[in-house]
């Protein structure tokens, strides 16, 4: 396969416009309090602003969070809580004092860009459903009257099961008791206003509930690289469960206003998130392990969603110029919510409550974690890999690994190189937001990908001379401290051969994959060394990567992701 080729004139200005990026959206986070050892408002804006959070959605009206926000730059919507709705529906004076006391008091000082007049009512709430709109037309009234309304939108959070028939996507409609009676004039409402429809959307619940046999992959309800699911009707592909539910709600929109008057209203994710931990919940009728709920999983999800909006690609296969703004749920875990500290419930948040990161993610527009890589999607096809291929190695990736014959040239296929090059890009390139982009062409995940080969691959082995019971020393402490010593029970695709050297092989070489072949994790006091050369021990080869298992037999090295 030739690596690269001299690229046509039009070619270039193909690649020069790939390269474009839309205006960003803005990230934000939700401030829940449901918890009795969450720190004070005015800590928690100061790790807002250290994390370049700049947008947050709170619950209420709470005067000492809103004047803790005060002459911050932070953006905030604050809410009409539902026990307040019924009267904030009937009596347009209650509105408007609501709107004077909780809104019109705190500006400009502090900025806040919205109201949320109740919050997933249909789910919770359903004997309120007639006062919604009303209302939400009070509230904007009230705006209005004090001269607000055009930097204060009025909106209502929708949980996404008031969709029904959401896959295919174009198949999406409201619920027949709600579409006509409260959401075409809440759609109208919307449209006149300028503002946007609110949607809670969870593709963690989507994937944890489908139970075994479910049809839902993890990398699609991630957002992570996949092969996509095809929407029969319409012949569009999904690589997200994400846009495959605001397809679903943008299509029913469209069935309530008619396509040609449904594109005034775009629609913003004003919570989503994904469980770090937990068991059990209320929400996953208790059928949900750890393996759904991991910070793993969490990380790369809600990775992937902030570096999305932040870059600008918040459109939809139907939707592609569709504008999106998006919060996290939540700020803090939070021991409050559901039925105990193993509910999935308490572990949404980004934050423990002593202010100490669950795990890294980056808020800032500069670039998304250090801990991230840049892989082609195949989804493009061959054409786009080649033309993206060429312009990596021509401005800065270093492919001189995926030449003929060179460490990383196998395996020897379009979408092989062009992960490989554009990584190289995007890493020489800081990592910076957009420099992993190319129109589409490839994406950034934040789990390292199998697909990009490592010119600097290496092993951790054992040394024999140290001895028998210096080895089994090592051994111990190597399974005891994030080894996967599974392989190497009785059994086991790594038992054989049953020697002590090469189980503390396996052993030692696991640990340092998992703590990625870091300085001082291949010494054990002498009992191991640094290899570059991948080790056969008997039938067991050596996995070179900490999230690569055996999977068959080990003579063949075939290997596959955890």
């Amino acid at each position: 396969m030739a690596l690269t080729r001299l690229l046509a004139l039009v070619l270039g200005a193909t690649l020069t416009f790939l390269l474009f990026r839309a205006e960003a959206g803005e990230m934000g986070v939700n401030y829940g309090q449901v918890a009795n050892d969450l720190p004070d408002p005015a800590a928690v804006v100061q790790l807002l602003k250290d994390n370049g959070i700049t947008m947050v959605r709170i619950y209420d009206a709470k005067q000492e969070v809103l004047r803790s926000l005060a002459n911050t730059g932070i953006k905030v919507m604050v809410m009409v809580p539902n026990e307040n709705l019924a009267e904030a529906a009937r009596n347009p004076w209650y509105a408007l004092q609501w709107v004077r006391d909780n809104v019109a008091a705190y500006l400009p000082a502090t900025q806040i860009n919205g109201v949320s007049v109740g919050n997933e009512v249909f789910k919770w709430r359903p004997d309120l459903n007639w006062q919604l709109v009303p209302a939400m037309t009070n509230v904007h009234s009230a705006l209005v009257q004090l001269g607000l309304a055009d930097s204060v939108k009025v909106s209502t959070p929708v949980a996404f099961d008031a969709v029904t028939d959401s896959f295919p996507p174009s198949k999406g409609r409201f619920q027949d008791n709600i579409a006509q009676s409260v959401m075409k004039p809440m759609l109208e409402f919307l449209q006149r206003t300028g503002s946007y429809l609110s949607m809670n959307m969870y593709p963690f619940f989507a994937y944890a509930n489908q139970g075994p046999g479910g049809t839902i992959s993890l990398d699609y309800a991630l957002g992570n690289p996949n092969p996509g699911v095809r929407d029969p009707v319409t012949g569009l592909v999904y690589h997200s469960l994400l846009d495959a539910q605001l397809d679903a709600t943008y299509y029913a929109t469209e069935k309530l206003l008619g396509s040609s008057n449904a594109g005034g209203v775009d629609v913003h994710q004003t919570e989503g998130g994904w469980a770090s931990g937990g068991r059990r919940g209320r929400s996953l009728e208790d059928r949900v392990g750890g393996e759904a709920a991991s910070i793993a999983n969490a990380q790369a999800y809600n990775n992937n969603l902030i570096n999305r909006i932040l870059s600008g690609n918040t459109g939809t296969p139907h939707r592609p110029n569709a504008n999106m703004d998006a919060y996290i749920f939540s700020l803090f875990n939070e021991n409050g919510k559901g039925a105990g500290p193993d509910d999935i419930e308490q572990h949404f948040g980004l934050f423990y409550p002593n202010m100490q990161k669950v795990y890294e993610f980056d808020f800032h527009s500069d670039g998304p974690p250090a801990a991230s890589w840049c892989v082609a999607n195949a989804a493009v096809g061959e054409e786009r890999l080649q033309a993206t291929l060429d312009y990596a190695c021509g401005h800065g990736a270093d492919c001189s690994s995926i030449q003929p014959g060179a460490v990383c040239f196998e395996p020897n296929t379009r979408l092989a190189h062009a992960s490989y090059a554009v990584n190289s890009y995007y890493q020489n390139k800081g990592r910076a937001s957009g420099t992993c982009d190319f129109s589409g062409a490839a994406f950034v995940v934040f789990q390292e990908p199998a697909e990009i080969c490592d010119p600097n691959a290496s092993w951790c082995v054992a040394n024999a001379a140290v001895g028998e019971a210096w080895l089994q020393a090592a051994l111990d402490w190597a399974c005891g401290n994030g080894a996967d010593c599974g392989p190497i029970q009785p059994g086991a695709s790594c038992f054989e051969p049953n020697t002590r050297v090469a189980h503390a092989s396996y052993a030692f070489n696991s640990y340092y994959q998992r703590n990625h072949r870091a300085s001082g994790t291949c010494d054990f006091a002498g009992a191991a060394s640094v290899v570059f050369k991948a080790p056969k021990i008997g039938n067991c080869v050596l996995p070179w990567r900490a999230w690569i298992k055996e999977t068959t037999s080990m003579s063949n090295g075939s290997f596959a992701a955890i």
